[in-house]
């Protein structure tokens, strides 16, 4: 199997005008995605809708796969951060309340800028060796057997089969709804729900 490098950066921003720099260069990558896709991604193109130079850009990132893959980072640290936030704001609550607390979560994320999830989706398969990327995902999955644990569920399977099962149920059917064109939160909320519980067999304790 081939190993792939993960393109880095040249740099991490230190002080608040950095960051501002380093965040301006991420959102124009993001917005020229949505808007073209690979087609007009190209680093000047990058650094002319942010409003740097391109030697301002290279300062930071030695390539455009530098910048996806920041990118790609900067989105799963979002996701992880607001599966955690809504896990914590809904810990100690019946098992249901929690559940469907995390699937609204990673819903909005895939809805809320779905050209630029699908694509981030693409790559984030491509550098899914990242051990970063695969720390975000582990910590996730932890979250889950926790959830699981604390409720105590009747599991069809062990506890690390399950977590990661659910784990990618979710994940595959938001990225499917998004391949799909799906805007309707509502009722894809409702499908992945209906798709865990039923995973489960129903057998979920009510507090």
């Amino acid at each position: 199997m081939t190993q792939i490098t993960i393109p880095q950066p040249r740099k991490s921003p230190v002080q608040a005008r950095s960051t501002a720099t380093v965040d301006a260069i991420l959102e124009a990558a993001a917005r020229i995605l949505e808007s073209e896709g690979f087609e007009g991604y190209t680093t000047n193109a990058i650094a002319k809708r942010a409003g740097v130079s391109i030697g301002s850009l290279y300062q930071y990132f030695p390539n455009k796969d530098a910048v996806t893959a920041a990118l790609v980072m900067a989105d799963a640290m979002r996701l992880h951060d607001e599966f955690h936030e809504a896990a914590e704001a809904t810990r100690g609550k019946e098992f249901r309340v929690q559940l469907n607390a995390l699937i609204d979560v990673v819903v909005a994320h895939q809805l809320d800028r779905p050209a630029l999830a699908r694509l981030i989706d693409v790559e984030e398969h491509r550098l899914a060796a990242d051990p970063g990327l695969q720390a975000k995902h582990e910590s996730v999955l932890a979250l889950i057997r926790d959830l699981l644990v604390a409720n105590k569920v009747d599991l069809p399977f062990d506890l690390d089969a399950v977590a990661k099962d659910l784990f990618g149920m979710v994940h595959g059917m938001c990225d499917l709804a998004g391949d799909y064109g799906e805007t309707d939160p509502d009722h894809l909320k409702a499908r992945i729900r209906h798709a865990v519980l039923s995973y489960l067999g129903g057998q979920v304790r009510s507090s």
